[in-house]
């Protein structure tokens, strides 16, 4: 009994392996650290809207302090301090005043973060090249676009009637393209999509998420956001796509900072920018969905 149990467990040592070593991540322990990020998400979007706010702001708080982080790693001198501050600032301001407080608090944190890296640049050091604080100024810029500006639009979807299914909808079928590539990328995966960007993703794995894309947003509009089938379908296609892209987005800027993951306090994910890097495009994408079919107004 003894021996056969060994040789089992030495069995699926060995196909954790080959799978780590084709997708890239421990794939059981990904899944465990998935489902209970999973349960804190669901938990917080269905019983409280503020706490829902609060998820929502230290998941961006964090994403966007690792990507400042990443910056400084390269060279990029990037107030985290001062990314913190304005990632936080501009949850709350989409959580209290909505779209035209997160957009003001968009122009004020820029405002913030560059006067905060024009003086810690005078106090630090006088030889600042204007090349250099440029390109420092601009990279936060982008650190708060990208993170906390993009991830303040589930605030803003969340406050709709019904906003947390819709919200729900968004995390789903962005979840299923994550889930449908990864299956079938690693199972039948053979024709690289963008080797030098991403050498795992594969047209395979492509398909398989463009399949899983669609199958969960028609069930998801049909029984949850009370929408015709075919909304499914555009919801399922534009989720794809986004969710694509963000994925290779952020591949695009590890590569150029030239990082393996944003940080590694996750087991099995990476960091947290790495978890939420094709659902922040999304959510843009599927607010202007919910916004064109009235569902915010």
């Amino acid at each position: 009994m003894r021996a056969h149990l060994d040789s089992t467990r030495a069995q699926l040592e060995a196909t954790n392996a080959r799978i780590e070593k084709k997708a890239g991540r421990n794939l059981f322990l990904a899944i465990g650290v998935g489902l209970l990020l999973a349960a804190v998400f669901v938990g917080s979007l269905l019983f409280l809207e503020s706490l829902f706010a609060v998820f929502v702001a230290l998941l961006v708080g964090v994403a966007a302090v690792e990507l400042a982080t990443a910056f400084r790693v390269a060279g990029r001198r990037v107030p985290r301090i001062g990314v913190a501050v304005s990632a936080l600032s501009m949850v709350a301001a989409a959580y209290f005043y909505g779209a035209e407080g997160l957009l003001l608090s968009l122009f004020a944190a820029a405002a913030l973060l560059t006067i905060w890296r024009v003086i810690e640049g005078l106090i630090a050091r006088t030889d600042v090249e204007p090349k250099t604080l440029i390109r420092d100024i601009f990279s936060g810029l982008f650190a708060l676009v990208y993170v906390p500006f993009l991830g303040s639009f589930a605030i803003l979807l969340r406050s709709a009637p019904d906003g947390e299914w819709w919200v729900f909808a968004l995390v789903l079928v962005a979840v299923s393209v994550d889930i449908g590539a990864y299956a079938a990328g690693v199972t039948l995966g053979r024709h690289k999509m963008t080797p030098r960007i991403s050498p795992n993703k594969t047209w395979e794995g492509f398909a398989g998420a463009a399949v899983a894309a669609m199958v969960a947003g028609v069930l998801i509009t049909i029984t949850a956001l009370d929408q015709p089938w075919w909304i499914g379908v555009i919801l399922g296609a534009l989720v794809l796509l986004t969710a694509t892209g963000g994925d290779l987005t952020e591949s695009l800027i590890k590569r150029d900072l030239n990082v393996k993951d944003m940080s590694n306090w996750i087991p099995g994910h990476g960091g947290l920018l790495d978890r939420l890097d094709s659902l922040l495009p999304s959510t843009v994408v599927v607010y202007g969905l919910a916004l064109i079919l009235g569902v915010l107004s």
